[in-house]
Formats: C-alpha cells, sequence, structure tokens
C-alpha cells in the first residue's frame, strides 16, 4: 500500500464515508483498518461475511409479549457502547447475495437488527476480486454505489520499509481538522457546477455487473465525491488523494473529467477578490460563475475576520442583480457563519428580496 492510498482511507473515515477497500489476498488491507484504529484509540469489530448469515446483520427475531424484537448480534452492541469505534466488513465478495442484502441495510441505515448504531460508528468494508476470492461473488450494485472503492495495491518500498521499522498510521492527516459546513458548501457547488455542464453524468448506471460492483455517477455518488472533496481539502491532502477518492466515488471516467474541469477553471484569487470588491466581474460561464463566487466566501468565513466578511457581502450585492442563484449559494453560506464582532452590513438591505426568496429572512 502506498501512503496516498493509507491518507485516503483515513480521510474517508473522518469524512464518516463508508470505503470499500480491494486487493488481493495478503496485502494488508485488515491490517491497515486495525492500524488505524489504533492510531484514533477507536475499538474495531471485524465482520467476516462469508461466515454471517442475514440474521446476523437483520436480527435475530425474538418474541417478547406478543411482538417480534430483532435482536442485534453482540458484535453490534459492543460497537453502540463505544463513543466512536470500526466496523470493519471483511472478506465482501464472499458474501452471498442475500448477505449482502442484509448488510446493505447496515451501510445504508446504521441498524443491525432494531439497533441503531450512534453516529461514532465508522464503516470500512475489504474484499478480494471476485476472480481472486474464493467462491467470490460480483458486488451489487446498490452496495457498491454507497461505497467509496480505492484499489489496494502492493508498494514494494513501502512494505520493505514497514517490516523493517513498522507500518506507520497516516498521522499527518488525521492530526488535521474535519471539513467544516462552508468547505462542504463550497464542494457541493463546485460539483454542482461541473454536472451543469456534463448533465449526462448525473447519473450513468454500467451495463455490466462487474462494472456496477465498483463506483459509477449517481446523485448519491456525486454527493459522496463532494463530502470526500470537502474533507481532502480540509486535511491538506495531496492532488494524488483528491483523485483517489473521487474516482472511488464515481468511477474512473467521471471522476477524472471532473478533476481535470476543476483544475482548470482559472478561478481569481479570493484574497486579491475580497481586498478589492468593487472590482469583481463574475464570470460569464455559469460553472466558473459558481465556483469563483463560492471559493469568495469560503475564503472570508475560514478566515473569519468582520472585515472580510463585510467584504464578501458586498461580492455578493454586486452580482446578486445579474445571478440571484449563485447570490442565494453564497448569502446562505455566509448568513450562518458570522464571525464575532460583525456587524450587518448595508449591502444586505439591498439583498432582501434575494434573502427572502431563500427563506434565509422572515
Amino acid at each position: 500500500m502506498s501512503s496516498a492510498q493509507l491518507d485516503a482511507l483515513a480521510v474517508a473515515v473522518k469524512a464518516d464515508v463508508p470505503v470499500l477497500l480491494w486487493g488481493s489476498p495478503g496485502t494488508g488491507k485488515t491490517s491497515a483498518v486495525l492500524s488505524l484504529a489504533n492510531a484514533l484509540g477507536w475499538p474495531v469489530e471485524v465482520v467476516v461475511g462469508a461466515i454471517r448469515e442475514p440474521s446476523d446483520f437483520a436480527g435475530l427475531p425474538v418474541v417478547s409479549d406478543g411482538d417480534v424484537h430483532f435482536a442485534p448480534p453482540r458484535w453490534a452492541r459492543r460497537l453502540a457502547e463505544a463513543p466512536n469505534s470500526l466496523l470493519l466488513l471483511d472478506e465482501l465478495t464472499t458474501a452471498p447475495p442475500a448477505v449482502q442484502a442484509a448488510m446493505l441495510r447496515v451501510v445504508l441505515e446504521r441498524h443491525v437488527g432494531d439497533l441503531a448504531l450512534p453516529a461514532g460508528v465508522r464503516i470500512v468494508a475489504a474484499a478480494n476480486p471476485p476472480d481472486e476470492a474464493a467462491d467470490g461473488w460480483e458486488l451489487s450494485a446498490p452496495m457498491a454505489n454507497r461505497l467509496v472503492h480505492l484499489d489496494w495495491s502492493v508498494d514494494a518500498e513501502t512494505v520493505a520499509r514497514g517490516l523493517a521499522v513498522g507500518f506507520p498510521p497516516p498521522t499527518a492527516v488525521l492530526s488535521r481538522p474535519d471539513s467544516d459546513a462552508g468547505q462542504g458548501l463550497v464542494a457541493r457547488s463546485l460539483v454542482g457546477a461541473f454536472l451543469q455542464v456534463r448533465p449526462a453524468l448525473v447519473l450513468d448506471v454500467p451495463k455490466t455487473s462487474s462494472a456496477a460492483g465498483r463506483g459509477w455517477p449517481s446523485p448519491r455518488s456525486w454527493e459522496t465525491a463532494a463530502r470526500l472533496v470537502a474533507a481532502a481539502d480540509a486535511a491538506r491532502a495531496t492532488s494524488e488523494v483528491r483523485s483517489l477518492l473521487v474516482t472511488g466515488a464515481v468511477g474512473e471516467g467521471a471522476g477524472l473529467e471532473f478533476l481535470s474541469w476543476a483544475a482548470n477553471l482559472d478561478l481569481p484569487d479570493p484574497a486579491a477578490v475580497l481586498a478589492d470588491p468593487d472590482s469583481f466581474e463574475l464570470p460569464q460561464r455559469g460553472d466558473r460563475a459558481y465556483a469563483a463566487l463560492a471559493a469568495v466566501a469560503d475564503y472570508a468565513v475560514n478566515h473569519g475576520t468582520p472585515e472580510l466578511w463585510d467584504a464578501a457581502w458586498r461580492v455578493v450585492a454586486r452580482v446578486s442583480s445579474t445571478a440571484p442563484d449563485i447570490a442565494v449559494l453564497v448569502a446562505r453560506m455566509l448568513a450562518t457563519r458570522r464571525p464575532a464582532g460583525a456587524r450587518i452590513p448595508s449591502e444586505v438591505q439591498a439583498l432582501d428580496p434575494v434573502l427572502r426568496a431563500a427563506g434565509l429572512l422572515p
């Protein structure tokens, strides 16, 4: 495994996005997850799908006082008792379809029987490619579309160094803050702007079962990609890590097209815009306009000074008459991220109709 793969795994876990590690047997997938949990100080439960029954995930039916309850197994109760914990669904592709279907509810709804897993439970799965697994099954499309897929390859230098001095966890990524609401909104607007340009990629269900068992574009997986972009930016992850996460969520073709588009937006410098708001000219292209204004607002709220917050409102007011939909998007971010000591700027009065239409004012 490479350092980029380890960082991508850590970012996905911190972002609370279920992740699936694909790799040949013996490549250290389970060891990497256990090492990550140890670095976080979280308990971990390893559940092997090949030796489980659907009732191990859907719960064992128990009749009590005339009602049927679905009792969760002990591993689920142990996870729920910890404030933060990690569930590893190992050997996923050796689980038959009926077991995969039961596991789907755990991934999607965070329920095991009648037990609702708390928010602190993070989910990681590991699998061998079906042609390398004993009695392997293709992953179902509904399950695959709820995971970010990371290929777990072997890097000789990393393995050699790890055998000599140990395999270090991605401590740099783990020590950095989680993404916040402002970064999440910027990432969502960036993905939304891209899908305006490439609407055919909003939903592209693969035609073969093997392709459907990996990442592919859907509204759900694009939302996942946006969460991962925000988390990678907050962790100051490398472009390689960002690429692994995005392509793992929506597939290689769509993911690389999005990353190439985002890298070539040529957006104005947010600091320069906020230094002279009256000189800002909104880009004519709709996708660049969304991305540019969201970047300006993100810069202002993350630096947290009243002066920059006030300048960002001046930028929003400047574009509200020509692009009210974009102004609403950014006004929502600014309205919820008011720094201490900031006064409501006079520009907000000019935005009154726009803010009322967006539900930001009574």
